[in-house]
């Protein structure tokens, strides 16, 4: 088994309001006033507040676009290169940052011995693992791996192959870093998929240092993983190439989706670690949306105050992919570091393209 030592988290310059997030969708997908109070009435029920992008047009005026258009229509729209371009630019630079931040304290940064970068918003080879690599002077003999266009549930998956890597080697000092720049992809075609993109997706960045159980260090022990996938969804949730960039496919019917399958996905995974509900002391649920997890609290029973902290993270950033439920974790894990319980276990789930779910648990002691 395997041990997180340590999570950090880290997001982009730019904080944009709700509000000011909805103006800019407003100006592209607004064709009259009906069009705009329906608008403004999801983003007033999105159950978020504020979001963060390496982008600061979405809080600017036109005159002061960087990555826009300057033009009243946003033409020519960005395309497939310049959101790469983008990409490039930010996502190394973040990512040092938040793994700089993760061993601080922990490790010196000549021990990491493995090295997985995840990734579904950009791509490119030599890519953000030899960026990493070069600009913390890393061993070019480091173990590295990436694990690219998974979607929400990438961090999970990371975190298995950390687990693997620990379980084979009780000297490696593994760190993950998920770092996702949703933002660079929104559309301007009207369609609820991208309506839906823009509503939700924000850019963070989450790294972890994973080392294995027999660690001196207190932290959460990976007990367990658990994995299924609804094939009736796979047209509900996807994630595609295209030359205007990255193209998200999120119906309405994705949230019915998981009320429907997440309670007998709970089951299955508890059974398969030995466990019962009841011994389940903390949620840690990839906050897909408001009404994501509001199907969860309809399908397990649930409260509200058992995913507050999932509810938190979306308020306050949004849904930035597969970070998103790493930020969860981290204030899970930040309680348990400063409370008096002998024991917890946690129990992790998220959602991607398949459609797809990952689970996990963990415990702490």
């Amino acid at each position: 088994m395997s041990k997180i030592i340590s999570i950090a988290t880290c997001v982009p310059a730019y904080k944009h309001q709700q509000e000011d997030i909805f103006t800019f969708a407003d100006t592209i997908y607004s064709r009259n006033e009906t069009d705009s109070r329906k608008l403004k009435f999801l983003y007033r029920h999105s159950g978020i507040d504020t979001r963060y992008s390496v982008v600061p047009d979405y809080s600017s005026v036109p005159e002061e676009r960087q990555f826009y258009s300057k033009s009243k229509n946003l033409e020519p729209f960005p395309d497939l290169e310049k959101r790469m371009q983008w990409f490039a630019s930010n996502a190394s630079r973040l990512s040092v940052d938040t793994i700089r931040d993760c061993i601080q304290g922990k490790i010196e940064t000549t021990a990491i011995t493995h090295l997985i970068t995840v990734s579904c918003t950009g791509m490119s080879a030599p890519g953000m693992d030899l960026d990493i690599m070069e600009a913390m002077d890393l061993s070019p003999n480091i173990f590295r791996t990436s694990v690219n266009f998974m979607g929400c549930y990438a961090a999970i998956h990371a975190l298995k192959i950390a687990d693997a890597l620990c379980n084979n080697d009780t000297a490696a000092n593994v760190v993950i870093v998920c770092t996702e720049l949703c933002t660079l992809h929104f559309q301007k075609e009207n369609s609820i998929d991208n309506i839906t993109s823009t509503l939700l997706f924000a850019d963070g960045c989450a790294a972890v240092l994973v080392q294995h159980n027999t660690a001196p260090a207190k932290g959460l022990t990976l007990t367990n993983f658990f994995s299924d996938v609804a094939f009736k969804g796979r047209k509900d949730m996807s994630w595609q190439l295209s030359s205007r960039g990255f193209l998200m496919t999120l119906t309405g019917y994705v949230p019915d989706l998981v009320k429907e399958d997440f309670d007998e996905l709970l089951k299955k995974a508890l059974k398969n670690a030995g466990m019962k509900k009841d011994t389940i002391s903390h949620w840690c649920i990839h906050p897909g949306g408001k009404k994501i997890l509001e199907a969860i609290q309809q399908s397990t029973g649930l409260k509200a105050a058992d995913l507050q902290y999932s509810y938190d993270v979306l308020k306050e950033y949004g849904n930035m992919s597969s970070p998103t439920v790493l930020f969860v974790l981290k204030k899970i894990l930040t309680e348990l570091e400063a409370g008096n319980e002998k024991k917890s276990a946690v129990f992790g789930a998220a959602f991607g393209p398949g459609l797809t779910m990952e689970t996990f648990i963990a415990t702490y002691d």
